[in-house]
């Protein structure tokens, strides 16, 4: 049994890491931090944790953190990267939901970012949560870097592709669609029902922040820089990512490609590559940690289209970061994470 921490307990994605780690046998929730709601019970702001949870919030302390073998960091960007140092002294494990660690260039982290990074010289100790490229690296891990929503969708679908050199990476476009969950929980007149009902739109169009990310793994992949035009959209729903990815083969047609889809993600506990012609929902991953995929190539042509679907709170944030905990402390990867979508 390990005790785990969260700092940033009030948003979506910090009240999903208290939902799927208190079904987790191996750790006990001891520390939930809140500045604005020091004091005041889990379950009173949020009751669907009624009997689940029994811990007050608590302001984000170094001292009450450090009694934990591991803190999750559910924060804005540059909070993680203020703290994250001082707990590994202390032996206590980091995976940060944020984008602090993700990115390996500190100028182009700021650029992005528009802030200053704390603590530079952790960035090369972080490693990048996608367990699917790194679940080795992850066992041995300190401080984990835990991927963005958009990335995770996109890195996955893309990286058969890539890795097996079947397109031309010069020219890689990601058209992805996500839930109004995924601009978090703080007021704010675009993400109201009444703003985003009935309508869908495109944003970032001009450059998203997690566009150097995305290009980043991909490169890594790939082994040479990738040319990736990346546009994000909002769509009205509360829960999902859909990623349409498109790219020029090189050789392989349809029949291989489903092949090597099949063949490289067979032994992923959490991705899910459908049958030739079956089309991802977001419905269908709903609440869950899987990543569905299909890939296809229309009208017989030499695009590729690649489709793919998890919902952003869960395989985009917190049951990635639990699958990373999973294996950081060597329990059963799945272990908390065998909830079945929601239907309807």
């Amino acid at each position: 049994m390990i005790k785990a921490g969260i700092v940033g307990g009030t948003g979506y994605t910090g009240v999903e890491l208290l939902r799927i780690l208190s079904l987790h046998n191996e750790v006990e929730i001891s520390v939930v931090t809140s500045r604005s709601d020091d004091g005041l019970r889990v379950d009173a702001l949020y009751p669907s944790l009624r009997g689940s949870i029994d811990l007050c919030f608590s302001k984000p302390e170094l001292a009450n953190l450090a009694t934990c073998d591991v803190v999750f960091f559910a924060t804005p960007n540059g909070t993680a990267m203020k703290m994250a140092e001082a707990l590994l002294e202390k032996g206590v494990k980091v995976i940060d939901l944020s984008a602090d660690f993700r990115i390996t260039d500190v100028a182009e982290w700021s650029k992005w970012y528009g802030m200053e990074h704390a603590c530079p010289d952790l960035i090369s100790e972080a490693v990048y949560g996608l367990p699917e490229i790194n679940r080795a690296k992850i066992q041995q891990a300190k401080l984990i870097a835990c991927p963005g929503c958009y990335p995770t969708a996109t890195q996955l679908g893309f990286l058969p592709l890539i890795e097996n050199n079947c397109v031309d990476t010069s020219h890689l476009i990601a058209d992805v669609k996500s839930g109004v969950s995924g601009a978090g929980r703080s007021a704010q007149v675009s993400a109201l029902m009444s703003e985003t009902g009935e309508s869908f739109k495109a944003y970032a169009a001009a450059g998203h922040r997690h566009l150097p990310e995305i290009s980043q793994g991909l490169s890594a992949a790939a082994n040479k820089k990738v040319g990736l035009t990346f546009v994000p959209h909002l769509v009205p729903m509360i829960r999902g990512i859909h990623a349409t990815l498109y790219a020029t083969l090189l050789n392989q047609d349809a029949q291989q490609l489903q092949s090597l889809y099949e063949q490289r993600y067979a032994d992923e506990p959490f991705v899910d590559v459908l049958p030739a012609g079956v089309h991802p929902d977001t419905r269908n991953v709903r609440g869950s940690n899987h990543c569905q995929i299909s890939v296809l190539v229309p009208q017989d042509s030499n695009t590729v289209v690649v489709l793919s679907v998890i919902d952003n709170l869960v395989k985009g944030a917190a049951g990635q970061a639990v699958q990373n905990m999973n294996l950081m402390f060597g329990f059963a990867e799945k272990q908390g994470l065998q909830t079945m979508a929601l239907y309807p």
